[in-house]
């Protein structure tokens, strides 16, 4: 478990295809450096973000450590595109002292989204995105949470992808964020990890367990809801017209 601030910005200083040690996990392994900051109480096993996907301790030192990324985490996630020199968000999981600064966030990628477009505000810049499963937007809402290359960020805006639209959100980067985090180094068309908001999915599978729990229909439950609220409105309106 993470929150999505990120705590330093490491670089890939080695990479190894195919890498079928148990190091490498039969996929890429990953050799990041200049991580000394998060490196003073690491351990063997330990749980890392990098760029928002949660991977494990391998080989550690001073200041880089070692992680197999498997060959179904590079279908998913944006890490197959690393080349030696990118620069990767890191966090390390959460302890019973870390500061919930950010919100809950699992490091499970849910889908790629690309950058469409950057536009300057003052001295902060707006990226619209687009995901590749238009799915997940439905669990993306204004003011809400998103976590992007496994930093926490606000929805600032929102468009589903209904009929012709393509479905897109915003998020906005302050100049001390763009600093922070690497897509603040990110240009139109790069892609970036989509980790939504895990209480929406909890939310949902409740509210669709809940109408399930009621013998399976949703329009009975949902039209005695409806009549229900209508009944509520009425009887108000009428109280307000006798005191009139």
């Amino acid at each position: 478990m993470f929150t999505g601030i990120v705590e330093t910005i490491g670089t890939v200083s080695a990479l190894e295809k195919q890498d079928d040690t148990s190091s490498g996990g039969g996929g890429t392994s990953l050799t990041i450096s200049n991580a000394e900051e998060i490196l003073g109480d690491a351990h063997l096993g330990d749980s890392i973000s990098i760029n928002g996907t949660c991977l494990t301790i391998t080989e550690f030192d001073t200041s880089s450590f070692k992680v197999g990324v498997s060959p179904e985490t590079l279908r998913r996630t944006n890490l197959g595109s690393l080349t030696k020199g990118s620069a990767v968000n890191l966090e390390r999981a959460v302890s019973a002292a870390t500061r919930m600064g950010g919100h809950f966030v699992q490091g499970h990628v849910d889908t790629i989204a690309t950058i469409a477009s950057i536009t300057p505000d003052g001295n902060a810049l707006t990226f619209r995105l687009r995901p590749r499963d238009k799915s997940v937007l439905r669990y993306v809402v204004e003011k809400g949470y998103v976590t992007l290359d496994g930093a926490s960020l606000t929805v600032t805006k929102v468009e589903d992808a209904k009929g012709d639209k393509e479905g897109w959100w915003e998020v906005m980067l302050i100049a001390y964020t763009q600093e922070k985090v690497v897509m603040g180094r990110k240009k139109e068309g790069d892609d970036v990890n989509v980790e939504v908001d895990m209480v929406g999915k909890y939310v949902e599978k409740s509210v669709a367990g809940y109408f399930e729990g009621q013998g399976g229909g949703e329009m009975p439950v949902l039209e005695k809801m409806v009549a229900r609220m209508v009944d509520e409105c009425l009887g108000m309106r009428r109280g307000c017209n006798e005191h009139m």
